[in-house]
């Protein structure tokens, strides 16, 4: 499978601090890559590297196959999507007159400012003044607009920090539409669930280098314990080992009828990260 973001070796100095050290991985084509780490860990200089924003200091990084620096080209950037901590929208204008200026820039029906309204639960709010907005649907504002022109690779930067429960689900639905039309996504977050629900693979950044990487379903069993958690129909809980003598307890209990549930014990990403870094998500 092609990949769409081949990084090697990738550092980021800003005077005598280090932001960046060494960073080296690839996003496939159509995945939902996933960059975690807690706020500080270099996530977003990623993304300005990797968006054309920001120069790296050493090593290489390629976008859409070809070098960083070639993205500020318009062929390039308007297959690209960003959502950054800096929205780009103008204040004085309603949410439908700042997607149409957006619609003209990137040569995109008009008809698609409804599909995108949808995807973030606006369609009530298209005509309010973007000034007047609350943080949270400033935010969906942002997102869609990003992904307005339906790019090829898509960079979300926390892209629901600022949502509630019910906002946060729409939009998983529509970064998980997008996907499905061949959207590459580049995520960034601290929320572990929302990690495990749309990433393919995930990177753990910590002061700047990445500590692990692979599959959340890899991970979860590679950090696994061997025990089973049982809970009994008295309420009562019992962990036993994998393997034969577990499965000679498991039967007895099960033919006694005694049994409730069983679990696996399974940690969360939150769980690993933490294990890794010796650092809680925040």
């Amino acid at each position: 499978m092609e990949n769409i973001i081949e990084v090697k070796n990738m550092a980021k100095l800003f005077s005598n601090q280090t932001a960046l050290k060494d960073l080296s991985f690839y996003v496939k084509k159509g995945e939902t890559f996933g960059f975690l780490g807690p706020s500080g860990s270099g996530k977003t200089t990623t993304i300005k590297i990797l968006t054309g924003q920001l120069a790296q200091t050493d090593g290489e990084a390629h976008v859409l196959g070809v070098t960083v620096t070639k993205l500020k080209e318009p062929a390039y950037r308007k297959k690209i999507g960003v959502l950054t901590d800096n929205s780009g929208l103008y204040g004085r204008l309603s949410v439908y007159d700042n997607l149409k200026l957006f619609c003209d820039l990137y040569d995109v029906p008009y008809s698609r400012i409804e599909e995108v309204l949808q995807m973030v639960n606006l369609q009530e709010a298209k005509k309010k003044i973007v000034s007047k907005l609350s943080k949270g649907m400033l935010q969906r504002v942002t997102l869609a607009r990003a992904f307005l022109h339906r790019p090829e690779l898509l960079f979300l930067d926390e892209p629901t920090s600022a949502l509630d429960p019910v906002n946060t689900k729409h939009i998983y639905r529509g970064l998980e539409s997008l996907k499905a039309q061949g959207t590459t996504i580049f995520l960034t977050t601290h929320d572990m669930y929302e990690a495990e629900t749309l990433c393919d693979r995930v990177a753990f950044l910590n002061n700047g280098a990445i500590q692990l990487l692979g599959a959340p379903s890899d991970l979860r069993q590679t950090f696994a314990d061997r025990t089973l958690t049982i809970v009994l129909t008295d309420g009562q809980e019992e962990v036993i080992e994998k393997g034969p003598n577990g499965a000679e307890t498991l039967y007895k209990l099960m033919s006694a009828n005694k049994v409730e549930s069983i679990f696996s014990n399974e940690p969360t990403l939150g769980d690993i990260f933490v294990e890794v870094t010796g650092r809680n998500l925040a």
